[in-house]
């Protein structure tokens, strides 16, 4: 890859053994990795990113709630910092990929700038953010939301994992100083970039080398409980039970067809149900289930919630149950950065790849990023669009055209 006159060299080679040194450690006797926040895996996986943030001639600092930084100082030290790179901690059973491909995408990158061309104009740095899942506390984008400035004073104490330790506890427990939060806060950042696989089957289906997210999906889920009656399973006949397990059953039914009929990128997902009391001889009391709906139009994300909860009342009115609906998330549809859009079509064009202008159906630290500071994102393809899994699994030779592709952008962002 040329930038000017100078010829970018990405190492693939210890490109894919930074990849499955890292994709070791956290993994599971069963398969996957999991390497929560704060955790023993977690401090490993950070050791071993230090070093290699070291050895790459970076200044390596942690900040307050644990996210890794490796700086190369520009030499222009008042127009701002382009920040780039992903997260570390892993789903249960997680791959080697999600999150931590976008580490060592921008480490690659940034190595092959400095060889080619030094010192940059504006300072970049590569960070590890230290949580964006939300796998051990019920909360997401820890490290990002540091960096803004929008971790609330009680979370560090209301947050609990499944052993009722506090991530206040947690960070502690490791090093960190929950009170030193504020100090996390960043006001020097100009950019964000952020590689990542797809998770997703579109590029691949499609023969595609690159993605180049325009938006990052909206999201609403909700928990919706059925009160029916609780009857005998063989003395009340079919025409006069109030059962809310086959009102549940017609209205995931309706719930599907809302989203299909809408078409792509809609998507409504049940992913939990439960009838109580889960009896195989009685008829259910109650049934609760969980709706997951995406859309990257705000309207039209707001009219695949109407229509799925106008089918649920139908059926509920239909079927003579009562419903009630708790809202669990409401995220709106985050735009990227237009202008970096640009820069990375344009390097995509320049490198002579194949690529989509698409939605991010998944969130993303990026959508935290987005609404303070310019944003952009490169998918790289997932294999059968597998993540979130042991099978996890993206090609050297599918990952380096990406990289290829954040380097052009962080040389006209940082060097130009």
């Amino acid at each position: 890859m040329a930038v000017g006159r100078r010829q970018l060299r990405i190492d693939a080679a210890e490109l894919e053994t930074h990849i499955q040194t890292l994709g070791a450690v956290g993994a599971l006797p069963e398969g996957g990795l999991y390497r929560p926040v704060y955790s023993q895996p977690w401090v490993d996986a950070m050791a071993l990113l230090e070093r290699w943030f070291a050895q790459a001639g970076l200044e390596v600092r942690h900040d307050a709630v644990g996210s890794l930084f490796g700086r190369a100082t520009g030499r222009d030290t008042e127009d701002g910092v382009v920040l780039t790179g992903s997260h570390v901690d892993t789903v249960l059973r997680g791959g080697r990929y999600d999150g931590a491909l976008g580490i060592h995408a921008s480490l690659a990158a940034l190595r092959s700038l400095l060889d080619a061309f030094g010192r940059p104009r504006r300072s970049i740095e590569v960070v590890a953010l230290c949580e964006e899942e939300g796998s051990r506390f019920h909360c997401t984008f820890w490290g990002t939301r540091a960096m803004l400035g929008l971790i609330a004073p009680d979370e560090p104490d209301v947050l609990r994992d499944a052993d009722g330790i506090t991530i206040g506890a947690a960070m502690a427990q490791v090093g960190f100083d929950p009170a030193a939060i504020p100090s996390a806060r960043r006001s020097d950042l100009a950019a964000f970039l952020e590689l990542h696989i797809e998770q997703g089957p579109v590029l691949a289906s499609a023969g595609l080398d690159l993605g180049i997210p325009h938006t990052i999906t909206g999201q609403r889920q909700l928990a919706v409980t059925i009160h029916g009656r609780q009857d005998h399973a063989g003395t009340t006949p079919m025409d006069m039970r109030l059962d809310p397990l086959v009102a549940a059953a017609r209205m995931i039914e309706r719930i599907t067809l809302a989203a299909d009929s809408m078409g792509r990128p809609a998507v409504a997902t049940v992913g939990r149900i439960e009838a109580r009391p889960g009896a195989v001889n009685v008829v259910a009391d109650s049934v609760r289930f969980t709706i997951d709906t995406r859309h990257s139009d705000a309207l039209q994300r707001l009219a695949l919630i109407q229509q799925i909860e106008a089918a649920i009342g139908e059926v509920a009115a239909a079927a003579g149950v009562k419903v009630s609906i708790e809202r669990l998330i409401e995220l709106e549809p985050v735009p990227l950065d237009g202008e970096i859009r640009s820069l990375l079509t344009s390097a995509a064009r320049d490198e002579g790849l194949r690529y989509l202008e698409m939605p991010s159906g998944a969130g993303h630290d990026s959508q935290m990023m987005a609404q303070h500071l310019p944003t952009g994102m490169i998918f790289v393809p997932s294999r059968e669009g597998r993540s979130h899994s042991p099978e996890e699994f993206t090609p050297i030779d599918q990952v380096v055209p990406g990289v290829r592709v954040l380097a052009r952008a962080l040389y006209e962002l940082a060097y130009r």
